[in-house]
């Protein structure tokens, strides 16, 4: 029986590469992109969630929280924009995270089935970010809590969940950011002296989706080139 999974996220990047990483001789997978429907609405996770249900023939087996905006909020921007862009930010990168793995673990409870949650985070959960990105950081940590407590509340029912944190990426959000912040300098904040691949980041999320020990639940795991070690 293939293994089912539901990607955010999907359209480039990290999400590519993990969709790409799955043999379809051995799953299936529904890889959602903005294109499927903006996070920034509340309404729309559910939509995701009923829409990926019915292409997986009722059974999701893995979700990949991958989907996420890296976007500056200034601290001087007038008030109301401030926190429009704050709240933006943690309405797409976490509150729509959560509320698909609250339909991931429903489902599971409902059926009796074990399921696996694997969330996509960032090195800033840990280290914070610049002052522009207050908002990022925070959304990110609020992932890492989420997962931890996922893990820690559904083990025993075989619902297993795992976080990644990558530090720099080369996609085109993070290729946009190392030219903004002066890119070499960035560089040399890493000891492995280049930023990890998309494809890096796919193996630790194949591996957490099909392949990691249930006593693994719960584990963070880094993809930084020792740029912040803990």
């Amino acid at each position: 029986m293939k293994t089912h999974i539901l990607i955010t996220g999907a359209s480039r990047g990290i999400g590519a590469a993990i969709a790409a990483s799955f043999d379809p001789a051995t799953t299936k997978v529904v890889a959602l992109s903005s294109k499927d429907g903006d996070l920034n609405d509340p309404a729309v996770p559910a939509l995701l969630w009923a829409q990926a249900l019915e292409r997986l023939d009722g059974r999701i087996d893995v979700l990949i929280n991958n989907a996420g905006v890296f976007e500056a909020n200034l601290l001087a921007r007038p008030d109301e924009a401030w926190l429009e862009s704050w709240n933006r930010t943690l309405q797409i990168n976490l509150t729509a995270s959560a509320d698909l793995c609250r339909r991931a673990v429903l489902h599971w409870q409902a059926s009796g089935a074990s399921g696996r949650i694997v969330n996509i985070a960032s090195r800033a959960a840990y280290r914070g970010d610049s002052p522009a990105h207050w908002h990022y950081a925070a959304s990110k940590a609020g992932m890492v809590a989420m997962t931890k407590t996922i893990a820690r509340a559904y083990a025993k029912e075989g619902i297993y969940a795992f976080t990644i944190c990558p530090g720099f990426t080369m996609t085109g959000m993070a290729e946009d950011y190392l030219e903004s912040r002066g890119g070499d300098k960035l560089l040399a904040d890493i000891p492995l002296g280049k930023v990890a691949d998309p494809e890096e980041v796919a193996v630790m999320a194949k591996f957490c989706a099909l392949e990691a020990p249930p006593s693994m639940t719960g584990a963070v795991l880094d993809v930084n080139g020792a740029s912040y070690v803990r």
